[in-house]
């Protein structure tokens, strides 16, 4: 897919007067997007863009004036971020903005002087993106997700909801780098809790294909996802699965919990969609990402799905409901 599958999705939003402040000097800026489908793809990642959009359109940016998007989609293909990222590069885009950590190192292999921008990282320190998270020492930056700690705590959410669970079964990627502490995480939480994982692994899309199988060896009386772009892109069949098969679920995702999971423990992607306009707009300015910090989320929600819980026939405790941000009836 190119870059006009974004553009089309947007319409009168992008087509608007230049907002307050804008820069009119005739330098048109070029935004490299380097992510697995187009924002277009659905209506919850529509909304999610639509953020970053009018970010940038409060800061001055409008696409067609002082603004232009190079989109590169990999389509669940791991194999294709090299190429992507390389095309980028030779279209000399002033900054990258990635999703996911493959496309954030495929991007790094390809330039070291283009600014790249990574509005969710998983482990930017561990996947060798940052030398640190105050003084990532390099060209990328952006916001962290800290999934490491986010999965251990789903977990013991998971447990906190079906106080009998003893088998779980974990969604993830190991194909990400960044996952691998985020998996250490999960394990260390597991066994201080008393539970059997399962790994189930998700490299590329036609590994959903055997799921059902995984899910059906692990024994699975739960199953917990662990952040990724590639599981996001997957969260229907995901949830259509879980629903399936009865099982208890938590995810990072708000947006798997609305299609059928029992509940999600993370961060708000949409406001760190937000806060990523804010990076673009700072590096576009003249900011060294060398010195600009991963900043880190301070906001984590609770959600619930109460109409899921009652189909599973679970009494959800109390204690767990008083500290959800929403519950969904």
């Amino acid at each position: 897919m190119n870059r006009r599958a974004f553009v089309i999705g947007f319409g009168a939003l992008l087509a608007v007067p230049l907002a307050a402040g804008a820069q009119k000097s005739g330098k048109v800026w070029r935004l490299g997007l380097l992510t697995n489908t187009p924002p277009t793809a659905a209506p919850d990642t529509m909304r999610i863009w639509k953020v970053f959009i009018d970010a940038l359109r409060e800061r001055g940016y409008v696409e067609g004036q002082n603004f232009a998007i190079e989109a590169r989609y990999a389509e669940g293909r791991a194999d294709r971020w090299p190429d992507l990222a390389s095309e980028l590069v030779r279209l000399k885009v002033d900054v990258i903005l990635v999703d996911t950590t493959p496309a954030a190192l495929a991007a790094k292999n390809a330039s070291r002087s283009i600014a790249i921008v990574h509005c969710c990282a998983i482990d930017p320190v561990g996947a060798g993106l940052a030398a640190s998270l105050a003084r990532p020492g390099g060209n990328v930056t952006g916001l962290a997700q800290l999934y490491p700690e986010l999965s251990a705590k789903g977990l013991l959410l998971l447990k906190e909801a079906r106080p009998g669970l003893s088998r779980v079964a974990v969604l993830w990627n190991p194909a990400n780098p960044a996952n691998a502490s985020a998996w250490r995480e999960t394990e260390n939480a597991a066994r201080a809790s008393g539970l059997t994982l399962h790994s189930v692994p998700i490299r590329v899309l036609k590994d959903f294909d055997h799921v059902p199988a995984g899910l059906a060896e692990a024994r699975a009386e739960g199953v917990l996802l662990l952040g990724d772009s590639l599981v996001f892109v997957l969260r229907k069949q995901i949830a259509g699965l879980i629903i399936q098969k009865r099982l208890v679920a938590v995810t990072p995702y708000r947006e798997v919990t609305e299609l059928g999971a029992l509940m999600s423990y993370g961060v708000d992607l949409a406001d760190l969609f937000h806060r990523a306009a804010g990076y673009v707009d700072r590096v576009l300015k003249g900011a060294n990402p060398a010195n600009l910090p991963f900043e880190q989320p301070t906001k984590f929600e609770l959600v619930i799905n109460m109409k899921i819980a009652k189909e599973l026939g679970l009494t959800i405790p109390p204690s767990l409901l008083l500290r959800a941000d929403q519950v969904i009836e």
